[in-house]
């Protein structure tokens, strides 16, 4: 069933546009309120958001929404995405909230949920509540003790700090390690620098001087083009860069080059399959992960689950089918012993750890297997369905046959704007090329 307000990832759009106000925010708390007030104690709901102007006013908004129905609220400030999930578990708070649009532009933010373990809100309770936002919601109203009051957690900062700082080896700090972290002037930029430098680390921090507008604004994840300057300017040994919202990392090496993210879990894979770690007998990834990924971990014996893309889909199968490592080549890497979302910082630091035992550099440990030649091209229609279409049909079927058993061919919709993403990767890069070149002619036809 299609949904008004809810999409892959919670509540996102262009702040003050034709959907994400602050009056959809106070019905929103409202409504998740209602959902989550158990009756049997004070109830309580965590707050936080990134560094966008129009945070303010949606935190003001939902908080009054919490608070009317009978919710105590305690606002985080500027936190991680993966912090505010932490935080609800370890607040014991009835529900988290995260006000947030990740990797998008500044006018645009989000609302996102966490239930009491942490993990995101199924689409059964995110269709509850939007069937209670579209009631009268005064009829949810709270009233004379029972409304609920509002604080300014000052210690959440603190308390997340320290937890990301435990993930790290017992025997192993940063102290000798030159560190360049851009935190994307966005949620990160006082605890990711300030847990790097408390581990030992000498930090240079760049993107972390939000003014409400410049969030992911050439730095950070999506741009790691400023990460990778400031690398070989200070000669440092690795280059870390945030999202937005920091639940994201890309890696650059010590020449400035980025680290692929199927290079980041297999790194993770072996190292947690060498200290007893690693559960499921493997890892999790997407569809678009490398082949040679794959190839990789068979040869250490191990498994490679692919899901669909997204993150949510690979947290599913680690959840249902018990691994503890999963992610997607864009930078979302879930280690489900530490988090129940991606945590850019806490992955970061499973792979310092590795640089500080192995003692060498970055561009060297990361580099353990050659990718097998993969090609993806983004083709844009104008409208209808062209994966329905017979010739595009038949297209993909001819194209995966050319590619034989030793190759793949990932043609999909994309679920936010009107292009095909066409993806086909074998050792024959010049056969890739080829086969993508057909599938592309094919819906171009049709579109």
């Amino acid at each position: 069933m299609a949904r008004k307000y809810f999409g892959t990832d919670g509540i996102r759009g262009l702040a003050n546009g034709d959907k994400l106000t602050p009056e959809l925010a106070m019905k929103v708390g409202m409504a998740a309120g209602t959902k989550f007030v158990r009756g049997d104690h004070r109830n309580r709901v965590v707050i936080g958001k990134d560094t966008r102007r129009s945070g303010y006013m949606l935190e003001s908004a939902l908080g009054a929404g919490f608070t009317a129905v009978g919710m105590d609220v305690y606002f985080l400030g500027p936190m991680p995405t993966p912090a505010v999930a932490m935080l609800t578990r370890s607040l014991r708070a009835d529900l988290g909230v995260m006000i947030s649009a990740s990797h998008n532009p500044y006018d645009d933010n989000g609302i996102k949920f966490f239930r009491p373990d942490g993990y995101k809100l199924s689409d059964q309770l995110e269709a509850e509540i939007e069937r209670l936002i579209e009631t009268d919601t005064t009829k949810l109203l709270a009233h004379g003790m029972n409304i609920g009051r509002a604080h300014r957690d000052e210690e959440a900062r603190t308390r997340y700090i320290e937890y990301a700082k435990r993930t790290l080896p017992r025997n192993i700090d940063l102290s000798g390690l030159r560190i360049v972290l851009d935190c994307a002037n966005g949620a990160a930029y006082k605890v990711a620098p300030m847990a790097l430098w408390e581990l030992g680390a000498e930090v240079i921090a760049i993107g972390v001087e939000p003014n409400g507008y410049n969030i992911n604004y050439k730095v950070g994840s999506t741009a790691p083009e400023a990460v990778a300057a400031k690398v070989k300017e200070v000669r440092a040994d690795i280059g870390i860069a945030l999202d937005g919202d920091a639940d994201r990392v890309i890696i650059v090496d010590e020449k400035g080059n980025v680290v692929d993210g199927d290079q980041f879990m297999a790194v993770i894979a072996q190292s947690w399959m060498e200290r007893e770690m690693l559960q499921g007998g493997g890892i999790v990834a997407t569809i678009m992960s490398n082949l040679g990924l794959e190839r990789y971990l068979t040869g250490l014996g191990l498994t490679l689950e692919r899901t669909q893309v997204g993150d949510r889909y690979v947290l599913e199968a680690m959840r249902s089918k018990g691994f503890n490592v999963g992610g997607e080549q864009s930078g979302h890497i879930i280690l489900s012993d530490f988090t129940t979302t991606g945590d850019g910082l806490v992955a970061a630091l499973q792979l310092l750890a590795v640089l500080k035992q192995m003692n060498r550099p970055i561009s060297d440990i990361c580099a353990r297997f050659a990718p097998v030649p993969q090609l993806l091209r983004n083709v844009r229609f104008k409208s209808g369905r062209p994966l329905e279409q017979k010739q595009v049909i038949q297209a993909i079927a001819d194209g995966q046959a050319m590619l034989g058993e030793g190759g793949r061919l990932v043609v999909r919709a994309s679920g936010t704007e009107p292009v095909i993403r066409v993806m086909g990767e074998a050792d024959d890069a010049g056969l890739v090329a080829k086969v993508v070149g057909q599938v592309e002619a094919a819906i171009l036809e049709v579109a």
